[in-house]
């Protein structure tokens, strides 16, 4: 990802379609459609913004032979955010690659360590200031790793007695970090996802069967309907600790603690 041109809009790095495209291994159109069949997910100012008229100009300006917007009515910038359901659209290991590699090496741009204003210091004073910078550095490093290791040391604790409510709250927060409640039907997916592939099952057919079953015996229409698959899982403690191995895999991919959610 070194290799790609820096843009950035309003403060923060974004990614033009063709850098988005070319990133993610596959086509500008392709990009394009999955953003027109998904539009209503699609938050501007949140996950892109778009250009035309004299901002487009300026921006053109701006960037010079770098970008160029001669031919072009109107402009998609994807922040980070708008990067991660471009890959989730494609859903292939190349996109989720290199969304990884974008949100590492591109998005998250590293702060200088010393103000270029020290430099006009004499060499004595920088050597004291750079120590005291280093100092602090590494008390915020260290503060950092203990409540890391102390939120991972929780969500690997979490109870399968408030297994439910846990991981409610967890993948709440995990679709919150990643930008809003609109994604936690995505996170939820992604976990029952996960939990069928890992436990050789199919959750979305033993809830079929489940209301099946309920129908065979005369339990009413509306609540069969109340089931979903959570009710699925507690039918198995199999399954119960598969999916709680999941959602903690989930947030402490994402990082997130019990007490954060």
């Amino acid at each position: 990802m070194s290799d790609l041109i820096p843009v950035e809009y309003q403060g923060q790095r974004i990614l033009l379609t063709s850098q988005l495209a070319e990133s993610y291994g596959t086509e500008t159109r392709r990009i394009s459609e999955n953003f027109n069949a998904n539009k209503e997910r699609y938050i501007e100012g949140k996950h892109y913004f778009l250009l035309q008229g004299e901002e487009l100009k300026a921006f053109g300006n701006q960037y010079g032979n770098s970008v160029s917007v001669e031919r072009v009515s109107k402009l998609y910038l994807w922040t980070e955010k708008g990067a991660w359901l471009h890959a989730k659209s494609l859903n292939t290991d190349k996109a989720w690659e290199a969304y990884e590699m974008l949100v590492d090496e591109y998005y998250r741009i590293k702060k200088n360590q010393v103000n270029t204003s020290i430099q006009n210091l004499s060499p004595q004073l920088q050597l004291l200031i750079n120590m005291e910078l280093k100092q602090k550095e590494l008390e915020k490093a260290i503060t950092s790793t203990k409540e890391e290791i102390q939120g991972i040391r929780d969500v690997v604790a979490l109870s399968p007695n408030s297994w439910r409510e846990d991981s409610k709250n967890l993948i709440v927060k995990i679709a919150q970090k990643l930008g809003g409640n609109e994604y936690i039907k995505d996170i939820r997916s992604e976990s029952y996802e996960l939990l069928n592939t890992r436990m050789g099952v199919s959750v979305e057919a033993r809830l079929t069967n489940k209301r099946r079953r309920m129908a065979d015996e005369g339990i009413c229409k509306s609540k069969r309907d109340k089931l979903n698959a959570l009710d699925v899982i507690a039918d198995d403690k199999k399954l119960i600790e598969g999916y709680i191995a999941i959602v903690k895999e989930l947030a402490i991919k994402h990082g997130i603690t019990l007490q954060s959610a």
